[in-house]
């Protein structure tokens, strides 16, 4: 039994399904005559009908003739309608949208061809379909044949008019779930297609696609990173004006997942992504100040990651902005609260989490490169001017870490690493128990010292020098020979003293100490050569020094004597030929001005000339010689009487004897312990030799 096409006739519906298109195209012509006659008396039935026969017996058949067909035959019906098109835009359109996915190329094209047609005509009633129409669209534009996709790009070009013309009853909310799982498609043309409905939604005024940012923002930083340089160009344009768009209106906006969601990029292997990911933190930092405290230790954590890199002028672009994160992270800061555990003031301040903080800096400053050790030290020290009350309680994770830190080769590390533990020891912190600090910093730095001879040796006085700098010497020298006192290596105490006397008698640092230490008027001044007095007996040459400094020649000429009985090795040698030295530099010119004094002190003159005696006929001992040579009238013996017109008066302001015993003693337990270290490396040398 033959079908019924009613109410077309058997000519045009053979001119449908035939394969030549201008025989479709007058079938299609008279089917838009016939529907204008519907139309115009209002017969709904017949169009109706019709409908369904060119959208289920032709769109839908299996024959691609029959469907080209059905296809111009549904535009030609839209044409017909004119406005009416609205009052049957489902049977128009779903007919048409099922055809975007046949696998004959010219059907897909003739599908485009007839959506657009019918969309031209029905304009804004085409956007209840527009979820689909956008699906087949994303499909369309990833098509392999050219006149598919270039059909398709009308289209597109179509329905961003009618949205934008429209743009007040388009259903953004239900367009942005369709956005968003689209948005991480992995074909460049697709992404192409995204990128450009959101720049379109965009600049569309009434619509306001910033607000639904937070759920794109992934994808578009996704995008970002392909590879094709226009894909990325077309991003990056979007992202800025978002940017923009943030800065008119940054409260209309969730920012908190795109903040998470910026650090996740900043770690990205493509520069151009972290770069930018870095870029929107600044701007973010910006925008909702104190706000973004809570992502302090993430942010952190990225900008210092982003910090390492610079071989390149595009990682030092991202490293320049990964410093402008760092800094504009510290002003924030300053403007925090400093409040304590049992403060109940509610500030924003209590957002700031400082112990996700402080273990981001512990671990970085274990094992990063030198530039990001630099930054975490001065972030520590930044958050102790700022925040010290609360800094108190992460001292314990902190301290000991900063005194490891200490043996770093590099030099600017552990001068900002002092400068923090200088904050934390200072008695100007806000701790209570600064003291322990103090003692735990000294014992810590002699500890490492007494176990790392060649970081004595090469970073110990640059260490002791800049720690002086930065707080009072006197307690610095005061504690410091306190515990070398009770020192049980003799060996390490005699070496370390000498190395605090040569820091004393050369370091600009020490300048107020050494001018205290020569006004031994003051009791106060008094009691700090004594205290430094009793360690430095530990090195016979340190301890004649400081007498020099302090114009105790009565006490030099007493020490020089007991050299007499003492085990004169080398090394002391070594030392008084490097005291002889230190007579000659700017120091000691106190000192050879005195040789010009009416009449000389003969305590000084008997002093030097005791040296000289001590010294075998060197550099050094014809140095000293010439030196006395100089002096004028010199007439050792006479006049001693006169020897007692000195400044002080040191026979009574020092007891002498006490001092020399004290000294005595002390050498004694150097040479008991030189027999009993030597006795010790006997045995083990013995210990080794296969009888």
């Amino acid at each position: 039994m033959e079908r019924d096409y009613a109410p077309l006739s058997t000519a045009c519906v053979r001119a449908l399904n035939d394969k030549m298109y201008d025989k479709r195209k007058a079938a299609a012509l008279e089917i838009e005559k016939m529907v204008k006659e519907f139309a115009a008396v209002n017969n709904s039935m017949q169009i109706r009908r019709l409908l369904k026969v060119l959208g289920q017996d032709f769109a839908m058949s299996k024959n691609p003739n029959a469907k080209k067909g059905g296809l111009i035959g549904l535009a030609a019906m839209a044409v017909g309608l004119g406005k009416d098109s609205v009052n049957y835009i489902d049977d128009l359109i779903i007919p048409i949208l099922v055809n975007f996915n046949d696998s004959d190329l010219k059907v897909r094209y003739y599908a485009s061809e007839s959506l657009y047609n019918v969309s031209k005509v029905a304009r804004s009633a085409v956007l209840k379909h527009f979820p689909d129409i956008f699906k087949s669209l994303s499909k369309l534009a990833t098509d392999p044949d050219q006149n598919v996709k270039n059909a398709s790009e009308l289209l597109d070009r179509l329905m961003k008019d009618i949205v934008t013309d429209h743009s007040n009853i388009f259903d953004l909310i239900g367009f942005i779930p369709l956005l968003r799982e689209r948005i991480y498609t992995d074909n460049t043309f697709a992404k192409q297609f995204i990128i450009s409905w959101i720049t379109v939604l965009d600049d569309v005024p009434s619509i306001d696609l910033v607000i639904y940012l937070p759920e794109i923002l992934d994808g578009l930083f996704k995008m970002l990173s392909d590879p094709t340089f226009e894909i990325k160009k077309m991003c990056d344009a979007v992202l800025k004006k978002f940017l923009q768009d943030l800065h008119q209106n940054p409260e209309k906006v969730e920012y908190t997942d795109m903040i998470n969601t910026l650090v996740i990029y900043s770690y990205s292997t493509d520069e151009f992504v972290q770069y930018t990911a870095m870029c929107w933190i600044k701007e973010f930092i910006d925008l909702y100040g104190s706000k973004i405290l809570p992502f302090t230790s993430s942010i952190l954590k990225a900008s210092m990651a982003s910090n390492s890199n610079h071989d390149n002028e595009s990682q030092m672009r991202i490293k320049q902005t990964a410093k402008l994160v760092n800094s504009t992270l510290m002003e924030l800061i300053i403007g925090v609260k400093d409040i304590t555990d049992d403060s109940k003031e509610s500030t924003e301040g209590e957002n700031l989490d400082l112990a996700s903080v402080i273990t981001v800096f512990t671990k970085e400053l274990s094992g990063s490169a030198i530039e990001t050790k630099i930054t975490v030290l001065k972030w520590i020290y930044h958050l102790f001017i700022n925040l010290p009350n609360r800094m108190i309680v992460h001292m314990e994770s902190i301290f000991p870490l900063l005194l490891s830190t200490l043996s770093y080769p590099n030099e600017e590390v552990v001068h900002n690493n002092l400068k923090v533990i200088a904050k934390i020891i200072s008695p100007s912190a806000a701790q209570t128990n600064n003291k322990h600090y103090f003692d735990s910093f000294i014992i810590s730095l002699l500890k490492q010292f007494s176990c790392d001879r060649t970081l004595l040796k090469d970073r110990g006085q640059f260490i002791i020098r800049q720690i002086c700098g930065l707080l009072n010497s006197n307690d610095i020298y005061r504690t410091l020979s306190t515990f070398l006192l009770d020192e049980e290596n003799m060996k390490f105490a005699s070496v370390m003293v000498g190395t605090l006397n040569t820091i004393l008698l050369t370091s600009p640092e020490l300048y107020d100490l050494r001018t205290q230490l020569r006004a031994v008027e003051k009791q106060e001044n008094r009691e700090m050569f004594l205290c430094l007095f009793r360690t430095w007996c530990h090195n016979p040459v340190a301890a004649v020094a400081l007498c020099l400094l302090t114009q105790n020649y009565l006490l030099v000429c007493k020490l020089l004597q007991k050299f007499a009985s003492m085990d004169i090795t080398v090394d002391l040698l070594v030392e008084v030929d490097k005291l002889i030295q230190l007579l000659e530099s700017p120091i000691f010119i106190y000192l050879r001005m005195e040789l010009l004094e009416e009449p000389v002190n003969q305590y000084l003159i008997q002093a030097l000339y005791g040296l000289l005696m001590i010294m075998p006929q060197s550099d050094a001992f014809q140095l000293l010689r010439h030196r006395l040579k100089c002096v004028p009238n010199l007439r050792i013996g006479s006049e001693k009487s006169n020897s007692e017109k000195v400044k002080v008066d040191f026979k009574n302001v020092f007891d002498t004897n006490t001092m020399l015993n004290h000294f005595t003693t002390l050498q004694e337990k150097h040479r008991n312990y030189r027999i009993t270290s030597n006795a010790q490396q006997l045995d083990k040398a013995i210990s080794k030799i296969d009888i």
